[in-house]
């Protein structure tokens, strides 16, 4: 176990790290309207800079943490500071929709660099009996982030610094991002893996392979007009899907480093985790975009107005953490499912306010609908992972979270592709307030359909016996201090 009289310092600067990450995702959002109207931007194009980013990180993400384990996880997080706080320049610098949108991909591929290093610090830095402490941390910062991103975002615009309007959503990264390099050379210790997994290069590439054939013609569709020839590179993408599955047991089956460890998709419980996983990732983010989109175009709503909208829905997140915690032994999956039809719910009846209210919306009008969707996000997330990981080997659990984080990434990226597709496909060429109100309820239609899917998925999550089980499993290892290894793990360092 790796010591240092520093440990909190160093964790602090990762965390901090991991929170611009966050804060890059819903900062973001709320800028789009000013992004596309100065840029002139296309619809396609504002939905990559949302989507690119995001499937980036999803991508690299397994990636970056094994480049951690192989060569030191505070150089590859220095490297992955650094591209992303250059990236944040380019993109505050951006001269077209284009140049945006592939700065955004860059920044997601640094990202994916510097944010798997927190959680693998921890385990280096930190006795499993310490790391409790620090997991609340995180989650708790990462629900900071998601209140913060709408409200500093819609502010820096507003505010319209120095006359540069929108581009201070990312420069803002560069002062931070300079200071976070500083800090992580001097405190930060350059721990690694004794067993490191090796690289899976051609996964990655299959993966992306796999995500493009998939996303470029959702997201291109609509400007194209629907070509025939679009299904060309879906079916090019499925194939693709059953090469990346058969090449991806061979290695499990050879060094077990395979991008994804593929046995574990046959297990019941992680495969309901990762489409319950998806599905509400998804979901989210197809109402939080056009909802945004609607209060700034349709209603005229400044920035920061717009972002203040969907505070009451972190609020309850909040408080529905420390209302879910204690009940998440007794309850397990039922809380998910609960959770996700209260999420369908809430938004619903936000939507059923806007349409009522029509020009008089006002933010106060929809708090109580959005704090009981901020109550049901906190009855998926806190137990999710825990309650799918239930029939996984303590041994596999590292493996599982980071197909975990990877599913979740798609999941997001793919509802805004989906929602905001729908969304500027019913507007058309007709911008007025009523029929953006009817783009938006076909939105809301999309991620009601999610999170119905994900509380399906969630009634095959392991049962309350197994998550018990499960947690005395990690306890029992965690009083003999012990680092379970995976199975891939022996293969690699032989």
């Amino acid at each position: 176990m790796a010591t240092t009289t520093r440990r909190g310092l160093a964790i602090g600067i990762l965390l901090f790290a991991s929170f611009m990450d966050l804060l890059d995702v819903t900062i973001v959002q709320v800028a789009l309207p000013s992004i596309g109207a100065d840029l002139g931007a296309s619809e396609a194009q504002l939905e990559w800079i949302v989507s690119g980013y995001m499937l980036a990180f999803a991508v690299a993400l397994i990636t970056g943490g094994r480049l951690g384990d192989l060569f030191g996880r505070r150089r590859i997080f220095l490297i992955g500071i650094a591209g992303f706080t250059i990236a944040s320049g380019v993109a505050a610098a951006a001269w077209s929709g284009e140049s945006l949108v592939v700065t955004r991909i860059a920044q997601g591929l640094f990202a994916a660099l510097m944010v798997p290093q927190l959680l693998a610090s921890v385990q280096a830095l930190f006795s499993p009996r310490e790391r409790a402490p620090m997991y609340g941390l995180i989650g708790g910062v990462s629900g900071l982030a998601a209140v913060l991103g709408p409200v500093l975002g819609g502010w820096l615009i507003d505010a319209d610094l120095w006359g540069l309007g929108w581009r201070t959503v990312f420069l803002i990264n560069i002062p931070v991002g300079v200071a976070i390099f500083i800090l992580a050379a001097r405190f930060v210790p350059d721990t690694r893996s004794e067993r490191p997994m090796r690289l899976d290069l051609v996964g990655v590439v299959l993966l992306s392979a796999i995500v493009l054939a998939f996303m470029v013609p959702l997201v291109e569709g609509q400007s194209l007009g629907w070509p025939a020839w679009l299904w060309i590179p879906v079916a090019f993408g499925a194939v693709l899907l059953v090469v990346l599955v058969v090449y991806s047991r061979r290695r499990m089956r050879r060094d077990g480093s395979a991008l994804l460890p593929m046995p574990l998709f046959a297990d019941r419980g992680f495969s309901a985790g990762i489409v319950t996983q998806a599905a509400f990732q998804g979901s989210l983010n197809a109402f939080t975009l056009p909802f945004i989109i609607y209060l700034q175009i349709g209603l005229g709503f400044d920035a920061l107005t717009a972002g203040l909208n969907l505070l009451a829905f972190s609020l309850g997140a909040m408080v529905g953490t420390g209302i879910v915690i204690p009940l998440v032994a007794r309850l397990g999956k039922v809380l998910v499912t609960a959770g996700a039809v209260l999420l369908a719910a809430g938004l619903l009846w936000v939507f059923a306010i806007v349409a009522a209210t029509g020009a008089d919306f006002t933010g106060w009008a929809a708090v109580w609908p959005m704090l009981l969707a901020g109550v049901g996000l906190a009855l998926v997330v806190i137990p999710l992972v825990d309650v799918a990981l239930a029939t996984v080997p303590v041994a596999d659990a590292g493996a599982a979270s980071g197909a975990y984080s990877t599913f979740q990434q798609l999941g997001a990226a793919a509802g805004v592709a989906v929602s905001t597709t729908v969304f500027f496909t019913v507007i058309g060429d007709d911008w007025s307030r009523e029929h953006l109100l009817t783009a938006l309820q076909a939105s809301v239609w999309v991620a009601v359909a999610g999170f119905a899917i994900a509380a399906l998925a969630s009634l095959l999550l392991p049962g309350r016996a197994q998550v018990q089980a499960h947690l005395d499993e990690a306890k029992r290892l965690a009083e003999a201090d012990v680092e379970p290894v995976p199975a891939g793990a022996a293969a690699t360092s032989a």
